[in-house]
C-alpha cells in the first residue's frame, strides 16, 4: 500500500496550515488507494540546520533530525500544505525540507497552497527545490484564496469547487506507486 503523508507548511502561532492539513486529510481517508497521515512539522521542534554535515551525506547526528529523518523515510509521497509568506514558503517548511536529502528521493509530491494569490509563487519555489530533491511533482494543484476560503482572513472554510484536490491524490498516489523501483521496494 502507498503511504502518503499530509505536511504542514508552517509553525506560526494562528496558523491556518494545520486546519487545510486537515481538511485534506479528511478528504483523502475517504478514499482507498493509499494510507494518508498528517505530519505536523511543528511537532519535531527543528531548531535551523544544525547538522555539521550536508544532508547529501546521511551522517546526522541530531535526535530530532534522525526522528524526522525516520518519519519521511516512511513515505513513498507528500502534500505539502503551504501557504505563501513574501511570495515563497514559510521558513520552517524551508528548514524541514533542508534537514534531509535521501529520505525524500524517487518520491512524488503534490501541492495544496493559500495566500492572496492562491500561493501560486510558494508552490513555484517548492517546485524547485523537490527537482533538486529528486522528487517528483504532479501537475494537479489545490490554490486556496484569502478572500474565499478563509471567512475574514481568518477561520478555514473552503469553497465547494476544489474538486481539484481528488485529481491532486491521484496524481500523486500514481506518481508515488510508479517510483517504487526507484526505491527498491
Amino acid at each position: 500500500m502507498i503511504n502518503i503523508a499530509v505536511i504542514t507548511g508552517s509553525t506560526r502561532p494562528g496558523r491556518k496550515s494545520l486546519d487545510v492539513a486537515r481538511w485534506v486529510l479528511e478528504i483523502a481517508t475517504l478514499r482507498n488507494d493509499a494510507v494518508y497521515s498528517l505530519v505536523d512539522i511543528e511537532d519535531f521542534k527543528l531548531p535551523l540546520l544544525d547538522e555539521p554535515v550536508p544532508p547529501a551525506m546521511g551522517q546526522y547526528s541530531q535526535p530530532h533530525t534522525k526522528e524526522w529523518a525516520e518519519k519521511i523515510d516512511g513515505f513513498d509521497g507528500f502534500v505539502f500544505v503551504t501557504p505563501e509568506y513574501n511570495h515563497g514558503i514559510p521558513g520552517a517548511l524551508k528548514n524541514a525540507i533542508d534537514f534531509l536529502f535521501r529520505e525524500w528521493n524517487n518520491k512524488a509530491a503534490a501541492f495544496v497552497s493559500y495566500g492572496s494569490a492562491g500561493g501560486v509563487r510558494a508552490v513555484e519555489s517548492l517546485r524547485l527545490c523537490m527537482v533538486e530533491l529528486m522528487v517528483a511533482d504532479v501537475r494537479a494543484q489545490v490554490q486556496l484564496s484569502l478572500a474565499t476560503d478563509f471567512e475574514n482572513y481568518a477561520a478555514f472554510k473552503p469553497a465547494p469547487h476544489h474538486e481539484n484536490v481528488g485529481t491532486m491524490l491521484d496524481q500523486v498516489v500514481a506518481w508515488s506507486g510508479a517510483l517504487q523501483p526507484l526505491r527498491g521496494k
